[in-house]
């Protein structure tokens, strides 16, 4: 017999939390798994973004640099651990998971956290004031992936959750697919993801939401008058 390996270390609790499925949001936009070597790699611009990752999971990862394909230099995290590797196959997440990913196995009592991570990695949210009807405020919140069946599914998710249905659109040659919603529907699901005012988030978001919610405060406010 030949001798065996050491056996694999745990470096991350894989049991479910808020701040854990918070965390496989971050991965399932921003992360990525590479078929060599059992490596994760986490990329982003915000370096708040990867202080928080760690902190959800529970190890101070050093942060280091990396540069994209056009010299620019980003952010990232990277580390190798088979079980935590194994684990994140186990949900739904696989290498060049941006054009396969489909359904995660995400419990249904941490959807919004991991919802909440997929917004800070890949989503947006925006507010104007619509010149086509008077003091017409509007606001939309996007989530973004490269995979239609994603985009789809989590709109099932959030459909089943919250009532809300939204919208997937494919811009014009780009690669990508946008699920959006407007306004009343973006409040429902904004109000579920900040459930608690100390969630885990990219804060630079979570400012613009909030400065949004005021002005929308505001003019619901003069309609009252």
């Amino acid at each position: 017999m030949g001798k065996r390996g050491p056996k694999p270390k745990k470096i991350i609790d894989e049991k479910w939390t808020a701040n854990l499925a918070y965390a496989i949001g971050l991965l399932a936009t921003d992360g990525c798994l590479l078929k060599d070597g059992l490596l994760i790699d986490l990329t982003s611009n915000d370096r708040e973004q990867l202080s928080n990752f760690s902190k959800c999971v529970g190890v101070d990862f050093n942060i280091g640099n990396k540069l994209n394909g056009k010299g620019d230099k980003n952010l990232r995290i990277q580390f190798k651990n088979r079980i935590f590797y194994d684990f994140l196959l186990s949900i739904g997440l696989t290498p060049r998971k941006s054009l396969t990913m489909g359904e995660l196995a995400i419990p249904d009592t941490y959807f919004f956290d991991f919802l909440r991570g997929c917004f800070d990695g890949d989503g947006c949210f925006y507010s104007y004031w619509d010149k086509r009807w008077c003091s017409s405020h509007m606001f939309y919140l996007e989530f973004t992936s490269a995979s239609l069946n994603h985009v789809k599914w989590l709109q099932k998710r959030i459909k089943v959750f919250t009532g809300v249905g939204g919208h997937i659109s494919r811009r014009k040659k780009k690669t990508f697919f946008q699920l959006k919603y407007a306004k009343k529907e973006a409040l429902v699901i904004i109000k579920k993801m900040y459930y608690n005012p100390s969630v885990v988030c990219l804060s630079r978001k979570k400012l613009k939401i909030d400065k949004a919610l005021k002005v929308e405060e505001k003019q619901q406010k003069k309609y009252l008058q």
